[in-house]
């Protein structure tokens, strides 16, 4: 007895389910994302692939920046020239990027806390001014504000001339503004609830801004403190409008120059000597403000849990 032949599909059917089935995929506003993920991916990789092979050819031994020939430090230490260690103008640029980096570190973040908290005190019709002109500088183009730095110092201002101080002044103001919006959001969270119970129980205005809120402002002055110094430390904009000579010239306008004439190895070690210490810096912001925030991430649990039980 032969055995019976399979059944065919129903056609209308099967092309009624694939129609649903491609507009669940294509138009369903709650349905899983399916194409996401391939997005993210692709951007991901788009942006890191230039850096991995920066920092990978940074190892390569000869002088080529296409052809790997294998794994050395060449080009930090070794070569008597053109290494990090050995190359003085290199070491200038190394040493002048940090020195701008802490320096704005520095200046900038007392001076972002200290206005943060007069502006979210100040009540008046002034006070939409002040905001709107601190906010200023994260939406004016970097260029516009460096050339103008530069007329400046070297028309008005004479007695500060171009350099190091030129450059530091100008790289406070342009990131003062990321310590006042990040210092602000962390007070708007907060409140005013702990500075009314501390002068409740005693602690005068002063005494509660310094025993109480300055401690609770420590996690966004870290995150503020690691962003401006990660900032700071590639910036290329103002810190080549405001140099004076190769003695102020920073990694970023080094790798810039080099870029131009004739890349080596060396740029790229360059390059990711300074994504090294940046990804240092923000790795341990980052340690230091989840460790400080531990016990607030906690109580927000606990509270969330209570409120789900209820």
């Amino acid at each position: 007895m032969s055995a019976a032949a399979p059944v065919a599909p129903d056609a209308a059917g099967a092309r009624t389910r694939l129609r649903w089935w491609i507009r669940d995929l294509l138009v369903n506003p709650w349905g899983k994302p399916r194409f996401l993920w391939i997005v993210g991916v692709g951007y991901v990789a788009w942006t890191l692939l230039p850096i991995v092979l920066a920092v990978l050819f940074s190892f390569n031994p000869g002088r080529s920046i296409s052809s790997w020939q294998g794994f050395s430090l060449r080009w930090y230490l070794r070569d008597p020239n053109d290494s990090l260690l050995h190359d003085p103008e290199l070491r200038q640029a190394i040493v002048q990027s940090l020195k701008l980096a802490m320096g704005t570190v520095a200046i900038a973040v007392p001076l972002g806390v200290a206005f943060a908290l007069g502006t979210d005190r100040w009540r008046g019709r002034s006070s939409a001014a002040t905001n709107f002109l601190m906010m200023f500088s994260l939406v004016t183009p970097e260029l516009i504000l460096a050339v103008a730095l530069f007329l400046l110092f070297i028309n008005l201002f004479k007695f500060v001339g171009l350099g190091t101080p030129a450059q530091l002044l100008g790289m406070v103001v342009l990131s003062m503004a990321y310590v006042v919006v990040i210092v602000r959001a962390r007070l708007l969270s907060l409140g005013k609830e702990y500075e009314e119970a501390a002068m409740d129980l005693g602690a005068s205005p002063v005494g509660a801004i310094r025993r109480v809120l300055l401690p609770l402002l420590l996690p966004a002055t870290l995150a503020s403190a690691a962003i401006v110094f990660a900032f700071i430390l590639d910036d290329f904009v103002m810190a080549s409008a405001l140099s004076l000579d190769a003695s102020t010239e920073t990694i970023a306008i080094k790798i810039y120059s080099a870029a131009r004439t004739g890349p080596t190895p060396a740029v790229n070690a360059l390059g990711s000597l300074m994504l090294f210490i940046s990804t240092i810096v923000i790795a341990l912001a980052v340690a230091l403000f989840r460790r400080l925030t531990r016990g607030e991430r906690q109580r927000a649990s606990v509270a969330k849990d209570i409120a789900f039980q209820l």
